[in-house]
């Protein structure tokens, strides 16, 4: 039945992705069970989406509760779930206003069009980002993704974009005074980047920078929002708030949901027509968006720095065993990337062997990306894992 489909999968869908051969049949927690009854611990979280894992019965309920009140209408109406997640995603981190949006992409599309707007009030253009970013893969989130693999030979969006080497301040002030862009934008952690973190010195520095001369200051925090870190953003491990905040992937519970954050003082560009969307935001989504945000205020986000030194802990003793395998370890809170630096590109499916599901990005990076309900038992079942497949080595 497995293989039946996966060739109806080849049949019928666009081969835009490189799937795993596990075919879904149900999820919970932390774990996911394939149509022959095999069971695996879950390291992706639907890559950085499901905050509160697979089937939580909190959510389950209030998806329940508001399907029975209305699954969707028309933004030409209040959305009460949307206006209570909006109050609370605000009241968590700077006022402001919100668009909401289904994705992360859409995220990007809607910066990009609201930083064009700015730009041209203030007389600036272009937007600055790092080399080897990844904001997203549609037409305006593409020009910004700075990968040679994915940008390949599209069309490009007319306006400008400069390329920033990470961390480098000097660079970012001579870009401002040379062209004079509308905005920086960048990811706190880079995401398919390789999970490296940006200093708390750069983006104080780099917000100062661009305040002082006009440019917004702008935060993708499409991967690294709803707690992932340890704060409900990362932004917030710094003295600094952005101008423009990016999110999506973990705030619909597990739908898809993303949006815009404005600060005030600046939110006054987008008026009626300028931007629009027929979903979003889906009230099913934000319902869930809000109650996700309520259980990680009820303690869990306080968790999470817990389980990330527990599980640097695991990860920092393999190194010492295995030193001519694992290079360098990054990220943060439930971000983290492990250099592997030999034999990575079997990696995923060795792990797969042994009932694990983890990702390798950029090349040679095994990504961990878990949901933030980990407990010390499911980091013992990878680390013993990853222990017996470098033994084989």
């Amino acid at each position: 039945m497995e293989n039946n489909w996966m060739e109806l999968d080849q049949q019928y869908i666009l081969p835009t992705y490189g799937r795993m051969p596990v075919v879904v049949d149900k999820a919970e927690g932390m774990y996911i069970t394939d149509v022959q009854g095999k069971t695996y611990l879950d390291l992706f979280s639907g890559l950085a989406v499901n905050i509160l894992g697979h089937c939580h019965d909190e959510l389950n309920q209030e998806m329940v509760e508001q399907s029975q009140r209305f699954s969707h209408i028309s933004n030409f109406f209040y959305n009460q779930p949307a206006i209570r997640l909006a109050e609370k995603i605000v009241k968590n981190t700077f006022d402001g206003k919100i668009f909401f949006t289904n994705s992360g992409a859409e995220s990007t599309e809607a910066g990009v069009k609201y930083i064009h707007k700015y730009g041209v009030d203030q007389g600036l253009k272009g937007i600055v980002v790092f080399k080897n970013s990844f904001h997203g893969r549609t037409l305006g989130a593409l020009q910004l993704t700075r990968m040679a693999s994915i940008q390949q030979d599209f069309p490009t969006v007319d306006f400008p974009v400069y390329e920033l080497e990470d961390e480098n301040i000097q660079e970012l002030e001579k870009m401002i005074i040379d062209h004079k862009p509308s905005a920086l934008l960048f990811e706190p952690i880079s995401g398919s980047g390789g999970i490296k973190v940006i200093s708390k010195e750069f983006m104080e520095k780099a917000a100062e920078l661009c305040h002082a001369n006009g440019v917004l200051y702008c935060v993708d925090e499409i991967q690294t929002g709803m707690g992932r870190t340890g704060k409900l953003f990362a932004y917030q491990h710094t003295n600094v708030k952005p101008d423009i905040l990016l999110f999506a992937k973990g705030v619909g519970g597990g739908l898809p949901l993303g949006g815009m954050l404005v600060r005030e003082g600046i939110s006054h560009y987008f008026k009626p027509g300028d931007h629009g969307t027929t979903f979003a935001p889906s009230p099913i989504s934000a319902s869930l968006g809000r109650r996700t945000l309520e259980i990680l205020e009820d303690g869990l986000l306080t968790e999470v720095a817990t389980k990330e030194a527990y599980l640097l802990n695991k990860i920092e003793g393999i190194r010492k065993q295995f030193p001519e395998f694992i290079g360098e370890i990054r990220g943060k809170g439930m971000m983290l990337g492990i250099e592997v630096l030999k034999n990575h590109t079997v990696l995923r499916n060795q792990f797969m062997e042994k009932n694990i599901l983890v990702n390798v990005t950029n090349g040679n990076i095994l990504r961990l990306l878990p949901s933030l309900i980990i407990e010390e038992k499911h980091i013992d079942e990878f680390a013993n894992a990853f222990m017996e497949i470098l033994r084989q080595w």
